[in-house]
Formats: structure tokens, C-alpha cells, sequence
């Protein structure tokens, strides 16, 4: 059914308020404004769950490679109930092996810097009778998804899914307009998410240490109160701020924090 002015303008008021309400989260708070955004998401697509990866290019991917290169480096579930938790690292897993699904393999083709794709849209029916779609969606509880795909550089990618049971409809291409239109605001917000784990422009990953250091920094605490609230001593903090430091190429607080407002690099 075709939607109504106010529900298209309802629609519009609640993805504004989101936007509004993840540019007011600090940069020390990016774990939770990611989860924000997730049940959000969730919210606004009447989803079951919600995945949210990172996937990056191998410097020297094989020339026979069916995925170009690119492979996982971050996940995040909204809702990690064990089974689906257990079938997310099986499939990832499954992309170090030969062993690659045909979804998988079109999940990497393409040079868009940004794609939407229904899940009903993007596959044959045949795929629907087969094990990764009964083994990855069925037995967990999923039933159908969108995803979208962002380009943050030549080897960056962010990938989200948004799931639906098998009690719901299926996702409708109204419904990824919406999500599409969601999505497409937010490449500052999946910028600052990955400098915050070293993923976009530092010389090497944060350790889970130093990312704890660094939401800290972040937030404007002094190394002696983040050493108090980490519970290590204060030589060990400085240690790993200056690994940050170096990480980035900066050289002080100042500039670590201009990256976060897109003045350096």
C-alpha cells in the first residue's frame, strides 16, 4: 500500500532524529552510538536483527580470488543470540576456505561506492532451496534481509544486514529506499567508527588496549585518569598513547583529535 504524506513525512522526522541523535554521541562513545544506530534500524524496518561488518581488501589478493580481495575484519549483531553468533563466524570462516556460497561471492562483485540489494531480488529461487539458506537463515530464525554496502575507499567497505523472520513480510523495494536513504547520511558516522578501531588511515590496527586508551583520550581525559580507570599504571598508558600516536602519525592530542573532524589526511 502506497504510503500516505504523514507517514512519509513521520518516516523522514525519525531518520533526522536519528542522524541528530548519533552526531550528539561523544567520539569516547562510539560503541554505544553503534548500537544506537542498530536498534534503530531495527526499529524502523520492523527487523528481527541487525548486522553491522567491516571488510577490508588483502594487499595481495590471488588473481583466481571469487571475492576481489575482501574479507572481514569487524562484526557487530545487534542481537548475538548464540545460533546466530555460531552461523556468523561459520560463514566468515567459510571465506578463508574454498568453500564460498554464491551469495558470498556476489556480495564482493561490483565497483559501486554504495549498493542496496534485496535479498529475493539479488538470488535465484534455486538458492532458496539450498544448505546456506536453510544452515544461515531458517535454522537461526532469519527469513529474508537488505543489504547495503558503503564504500569509505578503494579498500574499505562497510557491509550491513538487516534481517527479518519468517513471520514477517518480505522486505519490499519501498523498504530499502528507506534504508538506502538512512544509510547514505551516515559515511561520517562509519568514518569515526573505524578510526576508532584503526581501521581507515592508521599505519596498523588498535590493540583492544589501545582502543580503550584511545576512547578515552577521545573524551578528554588526562593519562593519569585514564590509567586510574583502566586499572594500569601510568607509564603503561603513556606506552600506549604514544602507540596511538604513532599508529595515526600524529604527534600530539590536538591532532589525533583533528582526524575525528576530517582536518588531516
Amino acid at each position: 500500500m502506497k504510503p500516505t504524506t504523514n507517514s512519509t513525512d513521520l518516516q523522514l522526522q525519525n531518520v533526522y532524529a536519528l542522524w541528530d541523535h548519533l552526531a550528539e554521541y561523544s567520539a569516547g562513545d562510539s560503541d554505544a552510538a553503534l548500537t544506537h544506530l542498530l536498534g534503530a534500524l531495527a526499529t524502523m524496518l520492523s527487523a528481527s536483527n541487525v548486522l553491522w561488518s567491516v571488510v577490508v581488501r588483502l594487499p595481495t589478493p590471488k588473481r583466481d580470488d571469487p571475492l576481489l580481495g575482501w574479507r572481514p575484519r569487524l562484526v557487530r549483531l545487534l542481537d548475538p543470540k548464540p545460533a546466530v553468533a555460531a552461523s556468523v563466524q561459520q560463514q566468515f570462516d567459510a571465506l578463508w576456505s574454498t568453500k564460498l556460497d554464491l551469495s558470498q561471492i556476489l556480495s564482493a562483485s561490483g565497483d559501486e561506492p554504495f549498493r542496496v540489494r534485496l535479498l529475493f531480488d539479488a538470488l535465484p529461487p534455486e538458492w532458496f532451496e539450498g544448505e546456506h539458506y536453510q544452515r544461515h537463515y531458517l535454522d537461526v530464525g532469519h527469513a529474508d534481509s537488505i543489504s547495503v554496502r558503503i564504500a569509505l575507499n578503494d579498500d574499505v567497505r562497510i557491509r550491513l544486514f538487516v534481517f527479518r523472520d519468517a513471520q514477517s513480510r518480505r522486505f519490499s523495494a519501498q523498504d530499502g529506499e528507506h534504508l538506502g536513504f538512512v544509510m547514505r547520511g551516515l559515511r561520517w558516522f562509519h568514518r569515526q567508527q573505524l578510526l576508532g578501531h584503526g581501521l581507515l588511515i592508521a599505519d596498523a590496527p588498535l590493540t583492544p588496549a589501545e582502543r580503550r586508551v584511545l576512547l578515552a583520550l577521545l573524551d578528554g581525559q588526562m593519562e593519569r585518569q585514564i590509567a586510574q580507570k583502566l586499572d594500569q599504571s601510568p607509564n603503561t598508558t603513556h606506552f600506549h598513547v604514544k602507540s596511538i600516536y604513532a599508529k595515526f602519525g600524529v604527534r600530539n592530542r590536538a591532532a589525533l583529535a583533528a582526524l575525528w573532524l576530517g582536518k588531516l589526511r
